[in-house]
């Protein structure tokens, strides 16, 4: 799933700090599903060429993701995407666990009627999930779920460390899902509903519980299927 097709029409008429930002998504995206594979080397021209953009947006969404340790500068290699240890995966597990509890502590947005129709939209996208399963489909609706959370987060410092811990949390999904099959689809059903309830009473405290309820799922889950 591309979030967004760069061109260089785009590149001229947008602010680059948002061309950047959607390079940083697809390139994040790719590492989720595993298109770039730990030691899968990123070269920048070559993005470049493939988006139709300047070396810059790519250079500097590289920058970005490279915060997030899921891609490293070696020398004489240039830069390749690493694999997360298990002792970095359990931090960013127990940072989210912990940010979770803050989603309606801390300056929390205005639940409205639209973010009530994207939670049902999505619970019905994984009612269907668990009928016919795919891993793929199962990452993409995290995505959107967390995207939907994101909105809900009115704090500009809890949002970026959420969104921070998000993507390194979820470059491990595809592998756990591909794994787990239908238990991980109905989990996000049992979360979709939870969260459409809290959104209809208005309960941006019991989302961030129902967040960290299916954190500490998803981790129990990533250590069953893939921690060494």
């Amino acid at each position: 799933m591309s979030l967004v097709e760069p061109t260089h029409n785009r590149q001229a008429g947008s602010d680059k700090k948002q061309l950047a930002a959607d390079l940083q998504r697809i390139i994040l995206e790719r590492i989720c599903f595993l298109e770039y594979k730990p030691g899968d080397q990123l070269k920048e021209a070559d993005l470049a060429a493939e988006f139709g953009v300047s070396r810059t947006p790519v250079r500097d969404a590289l920058g970005r993701i490279s915060h997030l340790g899921l891609i490293k500068s070696r020398n004489g290699v240039g830069t390749v995407v690493v694999q997360l240890s298990d002792g970095e995966i359990a931090d960013i597990y127990e940072m989210r666990l912990q940010l979770a509890q803050l989603i309606g502590a801390v300056h929390p947005a205005n639940i409205s009627d639209v973010h009530v129709e994207r939670a049902e939209r999505l619970l019905v996208q994984a009612q269907e999930l668990a009928r016919n399963f795919d891993s793929k489909t199962y990452v993409q609706l995290n995505h959107q779920l967390n995207q939907l959370i994101v909105d809900l987060i009115g704090n500009k410092v809890l949002r970026s460390f959420w969104l921070q811990t998000y993507w390194q949390a979820a470059s491990t999904w595809h592998q756990v899902a591909e794994k787990a099959g239908h238990e991980v689809a109905d989990s996000l059903v049992e979360e979709l509903s939870g969260l459409k309830t809290a959104l209809k009473q208005n309960d941006l405290q019991a989302v961030g519980y129902i967040q960290r309820i299916h954190i500490g799922f998803g981790y129990a889950r990533i250590r069953a299927h893939i921690l060494s």
